[in-house]
């Protein structure tokens, strides 16, 4: 063989070998959650008081649902077409709500519709973050009662256990267990494949459910629950939307390819399976997952089924932390300390208050509800409402930023959002069975968000009322010009036109200005990253006044002083002890003013105050900072 030849081969051998592992990687952070869906689907559907009786056509009925539900829905909608609308490698509702108000950019009322909308998403998100591990802990626990009797009283004290031991470990990182994450869960997949091609190895008709026929049939033959089956249904469909959230740890490729290759054909057989042990043993209904392993088998299950539900709740809670970074680099999110977990990984993140909401959140659903049963019957909501809102979104790019023609757009559009808001629909009587405790929460982080928006806008006008135009400064310093000091004095400032309070207070209180000044702003674009030749924007006004603008994308987390060592303006002096920061922090007084209700500026108030200072986002050195502060009325 030559040397090329070998060359060749061993490049596409190493090639292979990183695609493998990336697949092996993307398996145990991206489909935890849909993966551990067996575990409740089919018994919530048999069991959970919808009406359906256990019988040849009705198990059939569901199956092909199941079925026609992961290929239409996940397969054709996320896998094929959504993963495809990244936001320069970035997914999750976030990023697409960043690339369809930039699509929009020529509509500026159908542009505010779209930020809402993506609030409205988010929001949801984070109430599915609560219920999932939740579920999923519970469903996996609960297979001790298929293996002991009378261990009933045990399952929610040692799901408790697991679930609070999980966010403990949360601000240590997952970089070191990460790491057998993606193998534990392929033992999963391939566990469920197994298991379920043995039960229809012994039942063999089930794969009649293939064929939709039997779909639309379940339809005809249950008119009265046959469109709210669906909210039992969607179950199967849970962690869809992570497929798109965790595209940038992976990329589309390896997403894709795992789906296809290992999770949905272990997904497919595994739901068979346990139809085919219901079909021949109706009182298998109660918990299919667990009878279809043989008795030797079972308490093995339990243990790889409780890890594989913690993979799965944690893949959820670093979802969390990562939208929340996204929305504070966006502006929707007060500002709030982010720990970086890894010196490798960049996404992993730890955010203590978002951590210990969720635990709160999940601890209460547990001791709530009880049981996976009682707690099916409040997921779905959070879940479908941020898949409609995901198709509302795509819509928005098929037109404006694909262009597909009209005669594409249209009827494919129609079709997704059918399916979305028929899952929706059935999903809404749970709002009062328990599933008011996501919409609730969801709805309280929506308000949440909104007016930290809205409060930011009406602080930035207030402020701007009384604000001194740059030129009209310059000149009057040219003309009766204060006493300069050695070194550089950097303001931030959120207005490029306009002079920064704290420069005019420290003018007055102090009668000085540095030799050099500079007007720092820092702006965040809704892309990921921005490339490091885009990052500066340097003007000299003269007279010493300089205005620098920094532009971060909303994956990165800004580093003022960094930045700055890179500045290319010779004249500019940024040594550490030659440079001095000043900040500007506001108090706000909520007053009669128009602009929000009472309670949303006194909110705003609150969430300003305790949100993490300029000090500590921009990575400042605390003993170069001068905070000036100032009292608003909004």
């Amino acid at each position: 063989m030559s040397d090329a030849s070998a060359g060749t081969a061993e490049h596409q051998e190493r090639h292979s070998s990183s695609a493998v592992g990336m697949m092996v990687a993307a398996i145990g952070v991206v489909y935890g959650d849909i993966g551990t869906s067996p575990l409740y689907t089919l018994k919530e559907v048999f069991v959970g008081g919808y009406g359906v009786e256990v019988g040849h056509d009705a198990i059939l009925g569901i199956l092909s649902l199941i079925f026609w539900s992961l290929i239409w829905v996940v397969s054709i909608k996320y896998v094929l077409v959504v993963l495809r609308a990244d936001n320069e490698g970035e997914g999750g509702v976030m990023a697409l709500t960043a690339l369809a108000r930039k699509a929009a950019h020529e509509y500026p009322r159908l542009s505010s519709i779209l930020v809402v909308l993506g609030l409205f998403g988010v929001s949801l998100f984070y109430g599915d973050s609560m219920i999932t591990p939740a579920i999923s802990v519970l469903s996996a626990i609960e297979g001790l009662e298929i293996a002991f009797e009378g261990v009933e009283h045990w399952v929610v004290p040692l799901s408790l256990i697991v679930l609070v031991g999980l966010f403990l470990l949360q601000r240590h990182g997952t970089a070191r267990i990460g790491i057998i994450f993606g193998p534990v869960m392929v033992i999963w997949f391939v566990v469920l494949g197994v298991l379920g091609a043995y039960g229809i190895y012994q039942h063999p008709v089930v794969l009649q459910a293939l064929n939709p026929f039997w779909a639309a049939n379940f339809f005809v033959v249950h008119p009265g629950i046959g469109v709210a089956i669906l909210g039992a249904t969607v179950l199967a469909l849970t962690g869809a939307e992570a497929l798109y959230a965790d595209m940038g740890h992976f990329g589309r490729k390896p997403i894709s390819r795992a789906w296809f290759a290992l999770v949905l054909p272990g997904l497919v057989l595994n739901y068979f399976g346990q139809g085919a042990m219901i079909l021949f043993n109706p009182e298998a209904a109660r918990n299919p997952f667990y009878l279809l392993a043989p008795s030797w088998a079972l308490l093995p299950m339990v243990a790889l089924s409780t890890v594989a539900t913690v993979i799965a709740s944690q893949a959820v809670i670093s979802g969390a932390f990562s939208l929340t970074r996204q929305g504070m680099q966006l502006g929707f999110v007060p500002r709030m300390f982010v720990q970086h977990t890894s010196s490798q990984e960049q996404g992993q993140i730890y955010i203590a208050g978002v951590n210990w909401a969720l635990m709160v959140g999940v601890v209460l659903l547990v001791l709530g509800f009880e049981s996976s049963a009682a707690l099916a019957s409040a997921y779905g909501v959070a879940v479908t409402g941020t898949m409609l809102v995901t198709t509302l979104l795509m819509g928005v790019i098929f037109w404006l930023h694909w262009k597909w023609p009209l005669w594409l757009t249209i009827p494919f559009f129609a079709v997704m959002l059918l399916v979305d808001v028929l899952f929706f629909s059935a999903n809404l009587p749970k709002v009062l069975q328990g599933g008011a405790f996501p919409v609730v929460a969801g709805v309280a982080l929506f308000a949440l968000m909104t007016t930290w928006k809205r409060g930011r806008q009406l602080l930035v006008d207030r402020l701007d009322e009384g604000a001194l135009p740059l030129p009209l400064f310059i000149s009057s310093i040219r003309s009766q010009p204060p006493h300069r000091v050695q070194g550089t004095a950097v303001f931030l400032t959120a207005r490029a036109d306009a002079v920064p309070h704290a420069l005019l207070h420290n003018l007055l209180h102090n009668q000085v200005l540095h030799e050099q000044v500079v007007l720092l702003t820092v702006v965040n674009e809704d892309i990921p990253r921005v490339a490091t030749d885009r990052r500066f924007e340097v003007d000299a006004y003269g007279e010493g006044f300089f205005r620098v603008v920094l532009h971060y994308g909303f994956m990165e987390d800004p580093d003022i002083p960094a930045a700055l060592k890179y500045c290319h303006l010779n004249e500019l002096d940024f040594s550490p002890m030659r440079t001095t920061y000043f900040l500007s922090r506001e108090t706000v007084i909520p007053s009669k003013r128009i602009g929000m209700a009472r309670w949303r500026e006194g909110l705003f108030a609150f969430l300003l105050k305790n949100a993490n200072g300029n000090l500590r986002y921009f990575n400042l050195p605390l003993n170069r900072v001068i905070e000036l502060g100032t009292q608003v009325e909004i």
